[in-house]
């Protein structure tokens, strides 16, 4: 035991603390200021007065128009940006209509399957002022932006926001069934390749490690999966013959922020600085906007409890807080009733609050890095560094990612990890306030019931809704739209511009999947249910 180190005295992570720190704990520490390589201490050399970062609410439900109401709200109490969360039909690439949808469909997001939906999702939204991000498969989310900014007349290179990509794990932790590796891979490259030439500002290659890390993963090996994944991505671009100083610029990372409050602060710090080096000295990027990557985070929802709801706004508080001081760009706080439903209007409106407190209340935001040069900070920043470098190459000297995705590697790892973080509660080696400690009985634990336990119907209306509409098209157009959109496949050539058409030409997501599917040999529907149309 090294002098200082307290026994049993370790981060979430696995990372021994010690009782305090001095200079002589930390040798790498940053001493650059911040806005100079590697970006441990932030991405600008000043501090922002006000709006310092983007401040957003993940949000969806039910139909389009019925998210749209809620977006417009949202805006209207001070939001600076909206995440877009479909539900998952729409996650799985499924239409809203499907028969297994029936029970799912607007419950835990908003249904989008039609360059309509999309229509009535942005109505009255100022595209060219407000950052908009979907958590929603890619391909089409940005068609379907790009369709709707084009009708308003908005300058493509005037929209700014995101989209995830998860080509590598969501088989293992989410619900895209069906579409297989090699197509995620190619859809995921197709929309980085398209909107570098298309749309300059937004940020197409978000690099999501919060929808995994949530599965029980701890901050090391969060960011180690996501470097993984976005040194695929980046390797498959590169193949295409495209500069990375085209594209690099424009990549970003979701990342998750748990409890362990200075360890996430260091995670973030750690990460920025990873990322300059191995893309800078690995890559070949020689602009510097390359080197610099974007941090943005939701909030952890695996932290919030169905018990005792109040300690959730301060859990996301403290999580905020975290990603502040670590200087994130964009921030979404999880709402207090997470838990138990899709955010409500009241748990929206507490997230927002908490982020416009904390920028002006508090005044965290009125320095860059303010927790630079801390013994603490900088030693842990150090060890994180080290430890995510040496997991990336511990899983790299396994074998490409598409074996180890095909081979069931990730998909075992998730399970350990997943059954790793509930025996951690059940045992109490993770406090839990409310849960295994500190516990209320049902009773007495009446605060934010009623707003929370207010559950969300399915939006069975959304089901009829999308049978008119496949109803009252040209049916000949779309089968010939989709009869495109399979050929490019085949000739692999970018699939942005045939999706496009073939929203235009009202083919549904579903339908559009299902082809794209067929193209590389797998079944239409993964669930044998629905028949092509062509």
């Amino acid at each position: 035991m090294m002098d200082g180190e307290s026994r049993g005295n370790f981060t979430r992570s696995g990372i021994p603390v010690k009782d305090f720190y001095q200079p002589a704990d930390h040798t790498n520490g940053a001493s650059e200021p911040p806005g100079s390589f590697p970006f441990t201490r932030g991405r600008r050399a000043n501090a922002v007065a006000k709006g310092g970062w983007i401040q957003r609410t993940l949000s969806g439900e039910g139909d389009a128009k019925r998210s749209n109401e809620l977006f417009r709200y949202i805006v209207g109490k001070g939001g600076t940006g909206l995440d877009v969360i479909g539900d998952s039909p729409t996650q799985s690439m499924i239409d809203g209509d499907h028969p297994l949808a029936v029970n799912s469909v607007g419950t835990q997001g908003v249904s989008l399957a039609t360059g309509d939906d999309y229509r009535e999702l942005l109505a009255d939204i100022p595209l060219e002022n407000i950052s908009i991000s979907f958590s929603a498969p890619a391909l089409f989310a940005v068609s379907g932006l790009e369709i709707v900014a084009k009708e308003r007349a908005v300058p493509l290179n005037r929209l700014r926001g995101s989209t995830i990509l998860v080509p590598l794990y969501c088989e293992d932790v989410t619900y895209a069934i069906g579409m297989p590796f090699e197509a995620r891979t190619r859809m995921s490259s197709d929309v980085i390749e398209y909107c570098a030439r298309e749309m300059p500002r937004f940020h197409a290659f978000i690099e999501d490690t919060y929808y995994f890390s949530e599965s029980g993963l701890n901050a090391v090996e969060e960011m180690a999966l996501g470097f993984i994944e976005i040194r695929h991505l980046v390797r498959e671009v590169l193949k295409r013959g495209i500069d990375i100083d085209s594209f690099a610029p424009r990549i970003a990372i979701l990342v998750n922020c748990s409890m362990d409050f200075f360890e996430e602060i260091a995670k973030i710090r750690a990460t920025r600085r990873l990322f300059a080096k191995m893309i800078r000295d690995e890559f070949g990027a020689k602009d510097p906007r390359s080197w610099s990557v974007v941090i943005t985070s939701h909030t952890s929802g695996l932290t919030l409890t169905a018990q005792q709801l109040p300690n959730n706004i301060v859990r996301g508080t403290t999580q905020a807080l975290a990603l502040v001081l670590a200087g994130a760009h964009a921030i979404e706080v999880s709402a207090f009733d997470e838990a138990l439903r899709a955010p409500s209007e009241q748990a929206h409106l507490v997230a927002l609050r908490t982020q416009q407190i904390i920028e002006a209340e508090t005044g965290v935001s009125k320095v860059v890095d303010p927790l630079g040069g801390s013994y603490y900070v900088e030693a842990l920043t150090d060890e994180m560094e080290k430890r995510i470098r040496a997991m990336v190459e511990e899983i790299e000297a396994r074998g490409e990612p598409s074996k180890l995705s095909d081979s069931g590697w990730f998909r075992a790892f998730f399970e350990e990890k997943m059954q790793r973080y509930q025996s951690q509660i059940d045992s109490g080696e993770n406090v839990v306030v409310g849960v295994n400690a500190f516990q209320l009985p049902p009773a007495e634990d009446t605060l934010l019931r009623d707003v929370s336990e207010t559950k969300i119907a399915p939006c069975r209306e959304r089901i009829e809704a999308l049978r008119q509409f496949r109803a009252s098209r040209d049916l000949n157009r779309t089968r010939a739209s989709l009869m495109k959109l399979r050929d490019r496949v085949l000739e692999g050539n970018n699939l942005v511009p045939a999706v496009i058409e073939a929203t235009q030409a009202k083919a549904t997501m579903g339908e559009m999947a299902g082809v794209i599917r067929q193209a590389y040999g797998f079944p239409y529907d993964p669930h044998g249910v629905v028949q092509p149309l062509i």
